[in-house]
């Protein structure tokens, strides 16, 4: 369930208070209050047994016995007897119901499932909602709805908080009040049992009363459907989240390195980004983030100008921002000439701009006008100091008439002090000017807008085609159901390098010896410097072991480590199996660095992708950054930017650029290869190196399990589906791969459209496009598997032919449909062919209804939709028919 019936909590006809009470200071009596006294323009009534009357409202003595269906339910109850009010409620028509109750442990604090259970139980036959048990309640300021035991209600606003935590909401509540921030809704969802952080943001995506959303998290129950709600959402407004527990523990029993370093909170810290969601980590930081991003300042860069009358304060800036994302602009040519003109000759003559302490109004007005025509910055930050000579709030209102002229211009504001900058700051305030009171809380707002913007280009942002070919993915599965055949659990370096080479990642070339002697024998063949490595299923760290000889010459060196290999064996782990030797050339590259690239498991996310520096002080050095699969060629680049070792990369004194590309694509590999193999639960290629030829991996090591049936239900991003890869034969002989869209696919589409009739583009779109704007392009490319399907037919040339879709609704029961085939293949049954396989598609995943919309006009689509067996209806608009499919019926 998602959405389903959300609408009895936001906006309900009436409300029942279960469990109130005129008792002095109980939560019955608080919620009776603030929910009698808070306007709601609707019946309120009261449940209470042995009670007549409540705040002088009729109270009614059991559920059964109220007189009207309620929407919406607010539960005060002892735990024993929730179960039985839901149930009660369900049977009364109410469809959501909020569950303030605690105490839903047994003794010594041990948590009872059974009675959780038995409350869901007791509300699923009426698909009514629970929000908790043990939460603060629910605030809605444009209804007047204060189901709570809050303190206060707050002001109307259009921010939207959904907290985990009662005792932060309060918090917040009053924070906030004492700012004069509102909130269009206030949401405690307590111990999650049904409602979630990702029904919610599926929700207030498309609420009009909300702009921005604030979450506060401490765990997640269901990362699918967080990521795709919360991708969703942060595409139409701010979503600003911080998350307690930072310091969680990572993966405790991890037995590989990714497993080692990919620590939980980090993995959090990847989705939140990958969601195009903005993190902070401090309860100020997020009122400062929602204020910065709900101004409506978008920036084009990250290149920030300062303009300043303290020179100290510019030096705190400037510091500040080198901790942080962004980066002190430079002044171009002609805004030097220009402040040369308009200023003191004592100015700096530099950014920061410092035009002195005795700058007045006019000053400041003049700087920041040249300064925002500024080439070499993107955004601007003004700073004031009061003192004795000049007056600050003559600058502030001279910055707001500078302002006026340009009202787009990314500024931001910082007015040191208190009650001498009280009235400037207010009256920044009042103008929606951003305005901060120090200036690394300035600089930290800026960050905030240039985190954002990256997160945002990352949900847009379309990936190079494709460079390398399809995986063999039968010969690496083999190799893995081998493995677990024989129940092990952890292949053996020559296992795991022959699935990487399955997939394009170029590896060393390796031979197995069973004993010293036929080593020595391998070493004779090969020649050159060599390698050997033990072979062992119970030795993961062959290092920790002494199980790796380097630069060994000749067959004798290689015999004799070898012989040496079983002894410090015996020695360090006495009955370890070995399956014999590794045989491999030393490969030496001088400019190559060493990385690490790996998968590691997270309880939460699923599978995740590591990246970073490697080799033997891999987990001291810890530079590492992670990622959700799966990954493209953009967002594997802003994996590795994130990394320290990056810079290196780049290239430094003799050191040539790695070729970033290669590290790129081995990164998609990496995670096409866990896409397509479950069974893989961890992945280390240690060292991978890379240098300006490429990469090659030296090492690697895979945990594998059996999936159980869980296959890739367990990734918090759907994959790429490979099963729906396929090929038709068109009427004609033509022969097209049919498979599942991807991010890199949007030229494809653009070409599909730009080949196309501007009639039958006008079909397809409802409307004239003169143009595809990237926007479209990248939604209509970028889609989440989980709640969309986009199948496109290619021709071997690569050329796009015709492509189909499907956009589920949350709860997975209908889907809208578009189709689109090039002017230039209609008649040969394209068409027919993408709407059968799309109507198995949705047949497959359970969906109960497709459904389009085709303008009257479009004959050809309304006869083929009647074939296919739509029904047509009419709208409200007579020129747009809505055909839909029965697909339980059918």
């Amino acid at each position: 369930m998602t959405m389903r019936n959300l609408d009895a909590l936001f906006t309900p006809s009436a409300i029942a208070l279960v469990g109130a009470s005129s008792r002095a200071g109980s939560i019955g009596t608080v919620i009776a209050r603030n929910l009698f006294e808070a306007g709601f323009n609707g019946p309120i009534l009261t449940v209470k047994a042995g009670e007549r009357a409540i705040r002088s409202s009729l109270n009614y003595p059991t559920i059964e016995a109220l007189p009207i269906p309620v929407d919406l339910a607010v539960i005060v109850a002892p735990p024993g007897k929730v179960p039985q009010a839901v149930a009660d409620l369900g049977a009364k028509g109410c469809r959501a119901a909020i569950i303030v109750t605690a105490g839903y442990d047994v003794a010594d604090g041990v948590y009872d499932p059974a009675l959780r259970q038995q409350v869901l139980d007791a509300a699923k036959p009426h698909l009514l909602r629970i929000i908790g048990p043990n939460s603060l309640g629910f605030i809605s300021t444009g209804p007047r709805i204060n189901a709570s035991f809050a303190h206060l209600m707050p002001a109307r606003g259009h921010i939207a908080f959904v907290s985990q935590s009662g005792a932060m909401a309060t918090a917040v509540l009053d924070w906030a009040h004492a700012r004069g921030l509102g909130f269009s809704h206030v949401i405690s969802l307590g111990e999650k049992a049904d409602v979630d952080f990702g029904d919610l943001l599926d929700y207030l995506a498309l609420d009009n009363a909300t702009r921005a959303i604030l979450l506060y998290v401490e765990c997640l129950t269901d990362a699918r459907k967080f990521m795709s709600a919360g991708r969703i959402a942060a595409r139409s407004k701010p979503v600003i989240v911080i998350k307690a527990g930072r310091s969680a523990a990572g993966a405790q029993a991890a037995l590989s390195h990714t497993g080692a370093l990919a620590g939980s909170d980090m993995v959090y810290d990847a989705a939140f980004r990958r969601a195009g969601m903005l993190r902070v980590h401090e309860l100020r930081e997020l009122f400062e983030a929602v204020s910065t991003l709900s101004s409506g300042i978008r920036l084009r860069g990250e290149r920030v100008g300062v303009l300043t009358n303290s020179a100290g304060a510019g030096i705190i800036a400037t510091d500040t921002l080198e901790d942080m994302p962004g980066e002190l602009g430079a002044l171009d040519p002609k805004t030097l000439a220009k402040l040369d003109a308009a200023l003191p000759r004592a100015w700096s003559h530099a950014n920061p701009v410092n035009i002195g302490a005795d700058a007045d109004g006019k000053r400041y007005a003049d700087a920041l006008a040249i300064l925002m025509e500024n080439e070499g910055t993107d955004a601007t930050l003004v700073l004031n100091s009061p003192n004795a000579v000049a007056d600050s709030g003559q600058a502030a209102e001279a910055v707001i008439a500078a302002l006026a002229l340009r009202p787009r211009a990314p500024v931001l504001t910082c007015w040191m002090g208190e009650s001498a900058v009280a009235d400037a700051r207010r009256s920044f305030t009042a103008h929606r000017v951003p305005t901060y009171e120090t200036p690394d809380e300035a600089v930290r707002a800026f960050a905030h807008l240039v985190s954002y913007q990256r997160n945002q280009t990352l949900l847009m942002e379309t990936p190079p085609a494709r460079t390398f070919d399809e995986p063999d993915r039968t010969k690496a599965q083999d190799v893995i159901q081998k493995a677990i055949a024989e129940g092990r659990s952890t292949l053996s370096e020559f296992e795991a390098k022959a699935v990487l080479a399955a997939y394009d990642i170029p590896i060393v070339e390796t031979r197995i010896a069973r004993d010293p002697a036929e080593a020595g024998r391998i070493a004779a063949e090969m020649g050159g410097v060599l390698v050997l490595k033990i072979l062992s299923h119970d030795v993961l760290h062959k290092t920790d072991v002494g199980g790796v000889r380097l630069d060994l010459h000749g067959p004798k060196a290689v015999e004799e480590a070898a012989r040496d290999m079983l002894e410090r064996l015996e020695a360090h782990m006495p009955g370890a199996r070995v399956e014999g030797f590794t045989v491999q050339p030393m490969i030496r590259r001088p400019n190559a660095q060493e990385l690490i690239a790996g998968i590691a498991n997270d309880p939460t996310f699923g599978p995740v992708v590591l990246f970073g520096q490697g080799g033997l002080a891999v987990e001291v050095i810890a530079d590492r950054a992670v990622a959700l699969p799966p990954l493209n060629a953009v967002l594997a680049q802003e994996m590795i930017s994130r990394t320290r070792i990056s810079k290196l990369l780049a290239g430094y004194r003799d050191h040539p650029p790695v070729d970033l590309e290669a590290v790129a694509a081995t990164l998609v590999k990496i995670s096409d290869l866990l896409g397509d193999l479950p069974q893989i639960a961890e992945l280390d290629i240690n060292p991978l190196l890379a240098d300006e030829h490429g990469v090659i991996a030296l090492d690697a090591r895979i945990v594998v399990h059996p999936t159980q049936g869980v296959g890739t239900e367990r990734f918090a991003i759907k994959p790429f589906p490979t099963g729906l890869v396929s090929e038709i034969t068109l009427s004609d002989g033509l022969v097209l791969d049919l498979r599942p869209i991807r991010p890199e696919d949007e030229p494809g589409i653009v070409d599909i459209v730009r080949r196309s009739d501007p009639r039958d583009v006008r079909m397809r779109f409802l409307g004239s496009l003169k143009d595809f704007p990237h926007l479209l392009a990248a939604r209509l490319s970028q889609i989440d598997y989980d709640r969309e399907m986009a199948l496109v037919a290619v021709d071997k040339e690569g050329g796009f032919r015709g492509v189909v879709r499907i956009i589920a609704d949350p709860d997975n029961e209908t889907a809208e449909y578009a189709i689109m085939v090039r002017s230039d293949m209609k008649g040969k049954g394209l068409g027919y062919r993408l709407m059968n396989e799309i109507i198995a598609y949705g047949r497959q995943r359970g969906l109960k209804m497709i459904y389009g919309d085709v303008l009257r006009e479009n004959q050809p689509m309304m006869h083929m939709a009647q074939d296919l067996g739509f029904v047509a209806k009419t709208g409200e608009d007579y020129t747009v028919m809505r055909v839909e499919l029965d697909l339980k019926g059918s």
